[in-house]
Parts: C-alpha cells; sequence; structure tokens
C-alpha cells in the first residue's frame, strides 16, 4: 500500500506559495509514487487537530490554478513546535494522525523555523520507528534560508519594495521645495538584508533614489 503524503503551509504567506502547493501536489500524481496528498487546514495545526483536506477531491484543473491564486489556499499558522523533550506529546500526537492516514512523506511550506520543525519531525518519526521523510519547500521573503539561493516569495517583495522607493522618491521630489525632503521606507527582512537591497532596483541614473541604503549586517 503506498503511503500518503501531508502538505502545510506555515508562517506568513507569499504571492506564490500556492503555486508550490500546486506543484507538489501535481507531482506526487504525476509520480504515481505516492498514494494521496492531504494539506492541513491551517498549517502544522490541521495535523494536530486532525482537520486533513483530501487534495485528491480536487479536480486537476483547481491544482492546477492554485499557481495563480494569492493568499494560503488551505490556511497558513505561526505555530512553532518545542523539542520534543520539552513537549513529546504534541509530536506523539502528530505521530498518531500519520500512522492513521498512513503518511509517509511530509511537506513543510514555510521559512526557517518550518525547516526546523521538518527536521525535528524526521527524527522523532525515525527514532518512534515510524519514518516520515520530510521536505522542506522554502517560502520567506526575507531570502534568509541557508542553503537556498532564491525563496519563492522574494521575487514578489522585491518588486515590490523597488516599486515604492521609485514612487516615494517622485513625490519627495515633487514637494521638496516646499515640504518633505528625507524619505526614510523601513522594510522587512529579519536579519538579512535582501529586502533593503532589492530598492537599489528603483535607481535608473545617477542621482536617483535611492541614496542610502542600511542593511542589518
Amino acid at each position: 500500500m503506498k503511503k500518503n503524503a501531508f502538505y502545510a503551509q506555515s508562517g506568513g504567506v507569499t504571492s506564490v506559495i500556492n503555486a508550490s502547493a500546486s506543484a507538489v501536489i501535481l507531482e506526487v500524481s504525476r509520480s504515481q509514487k505516492i498514494g494521496k496528498v492531504y494539506a492541513g487546514r491551517n498549517g502544522i495545526l490541521g495535523a494536530l487537530k486532525e482537520e486533513l483536506i483530501d487534495t485528491s477531491k480536487e479536480s486537476k484543473k483547481f491544482i492546477e490554478n492554485l499557481q495563480f491564486r494569492p493568499g494560503g489556499a488551505f490556511g497558513s499558522c505561526r505555530y512553532k513546535l518545542k523539542d520534543p523533550k520539552e513537549n513529546k506529546s504534541e509530536y506523539q500526537r502528530l505521530l498518531d494522525i500519520f500512522v492513521a492516514h498512513n503518511i509517509g512523506y511530509f511537506f513543510y511550506n514555510g521559512g526557517g523555523d518550518s525547516q526546523d520543525t521538518a527536521n525535528k519531525i524526521a527524527n522523532f518519526t525515525k527514532e518512534m520507528g515510524f519514518p516520515v521523510q520530510c521536505i522542506g519547500i522554502p517560502k520567506t521573503v526575507d531570502n534568509d534560508i541557508p542553503f537556498t539561493d532564491n525563496c519563492p516569495g522574494f521575487g514578489s517583495v522585491a518588486k515590490y519594495i523597488a516599486i515604492s522607493t521609485k514612487e516615494a522618491g517622485l513625490d519627495v521630489l515633487s514637494m521638496s521645495e516646499t515640504s518633505t525632503k528625507v524619505f526614510i521606507l523601513e522594510v522587512m527582512g529579519r536579519h538579512a538584508g535582501w529586502i533593503a537591497a532589492s530598492s537599489g532596483l528603483a535607481k535608473q541614473n545617477e542621482g536617483d533614489p535611492p541614496h542610502i541604503i542600511l542593511f542589518p549586517e
């Protein structure tokens, strides 16, 4: 009997997170090596609460169209599992759900914390004699996941910041004679400066903003 897969979205959703979901579900179907793909309702909470969405009941067209849909189609969450030594009951609950639904693969679509969680679950299930292959799918606008060249989601925020910088520069230029002469744009990025750096895409000519870019590094 083929093992099934569990897919979950985690953290803040990006404009392309559903494209990753679509790719996972379609490729699993094409491979014919895995049974069903269950999606967690609201991320990992879907497994803890046993709220699983059987994606095989959706049409192929619906799954293909996910790649163009913004937001998180299955719901996301910000829920970080503690170390198994601190809260073994949660991991045992996950294991029970995985066993009950014959889940042998776990695709976790998220940022750094999500990749850490996938690693913890992989180690725990292996120790408990029901190894689940856990695969982290990178997703973060911060573009700060180690060993990942470019995280899906970063491109969308880079474009947004470049356009916002351009627009802000034109606004200041228009009003600088009698009003605002300095504009500071604060962006996200956690501890990485990729988003801040992307504001430089707005600079087309010498003298164009941004004039100073401050990186957290």
